[in-house]
């Protein structure tokens, strides 16, 4: 026989306390102090008490159709040169679009804030979040060169990371999977038959992901013949790129169209017909380029669903165990990867058989 469900009431009554106190509490409020909430989290998970999932998909939804006169904030915390410096560069228009647009779906607005404002130190932004009651942050496009802790306070904040940068404090983070895109690349490349295959890359940008490029490079090289294995190209570098390719010849060079074209040209190579050409930073979806699409608005999308639910949650502070969201990219076919033709032994069989 099904043992009756414990709702709140039956831990209000059990804990001496109103049902009130029960909801903040397993919602983990810090409205309550903390050995209040410890004590009934304790109570309620020894009576055997669990949430109905239905009810608080109910409560979700209600919450998101209902109009608000002012719709709470999450703040969207950057650290670039000049103000809108990052808008500039790949990538992070696209996480502040995505997570613009999942704001507004889920009943909240997005507000940039700029760490270099003129007088605005770590504990001065902290104290402007408190006063505006803004308790959800995601940290974006921070440059690499200022890889110092964020000094907020963090015990009335709830915060995810995109991307990396900074390192500390050790936050949720959303960020591209790098490791799964070049290797898909590579896996990709490698089906086709294709063997000397070159990667150029920034350095800065490999730097940037914790060389996690360079990394899934390399690993998938392992499947091709030892003699067909190039080191990468990463610039800058003392030698020229038209001088590496024309000493490494590689068969397909994986990378950034824009970087790699110009070096092409003045070599008087073309793409496909002197070399093949993959692009994993794929904007042109017209058919003539090979290459991966990296999902940029779907991590600022998912940035933001991550913070909606921890702020449901009531989860504030730095967590004792951080996690790391990857999105992958996904691959398109294109005219720069032609797959090769095979001989005629390989396409015909032999007439004795």
């Amino acid at each position: 026989m099904n043992r009756p469900r414990v709702v709140l009431a039956d831990i209000a009554k059990k804990a001496g306390v109103h049902v009130t106190t029960v909801s903040l509490a397993l919602r983990n409020s810090p409205r309550l102090p903390e050995a209040t909430r410890t004590r009934i989290r304790a109570l309620a998970e020894s009576m055997g008490y669990a949430p109905d999932p239905l009810l608080q998909a109910l409560a979700a939804y209600r919450g998101n159709t209902m109009e608000r006169k002012s719709p709470p904030t999450l703040a969207y915390v950057t650290n670039w040169n000049s103000r809108w410096g990052w808008r500039k560069v790949i990538a992070h228009p696209d996480f502040y679009e995505g997570a613009l647009a999942r704001s507004k779906e889920l009943g909240y607005q997005l507000e940039h804030f700029w760490l270099r404002e003129p007088g605005l130190t770590h504990g001065r932004m902290s104290q402007i979040l408190t006063a505006r009651g803004i308790h959800g942050v995601i940290i974006a496009s921070h440059v690499r060169e200022i890889d110092s802790a964020l000094q907020f306070d963090w015990s009335h904040l709830s915060a995810v990371k995109i991307d990396y940068f900074p390192h500390e404090p050790q936050l949720p983070r959303v960020t591209n999977d790098q490791l799964q895109i070049i290797r898909l690349a590579m896996q990709k490349v490698l089906s086709y038959g294709y063997r000397r295959i070159g990667m150029v890359m920034d350095e800065g940008w490999d730097i940037t992901v914790d060389r996690l490029w360079s990394a899934g490079y390399l690993y998938e090289q392992q499947a091709a013949p030892v003699e067909d294995r190039l080191s990468p190209y990463l610039f800058p570098c003392a030698e020229s790129l038209e001088s590496w390719l024309k000493r490494q010849r590689p068969e397909v060079v994986i990378g950034q169209s824009s970087v790699i074209m110009p070096a092409l040209q003045n070599l008087g190579w073309r793409v496909p017909r002197d070399i093949a050409l993959v692009d994993i930073f794929l904007d042109d979806l017209s058919g003539k380029t090979a290459g991966v699409v990296q999902n940029h608005n779907e991590v600022g999308r998912l940035a933001v669903e991550l913070l909606a639910g921890q702020l449901v949650q009531n989860k504030f502070g730095i967590p004792s165990i951080p996690t790391t969201t990857y999105v992958e990219g996904t691959w398109h076919d294109g005219q720069s990867l032609p797959v090769p033709r095979l001989d005629q032994s390989e396409k015909e069989p032999s007439r004795s058989a």
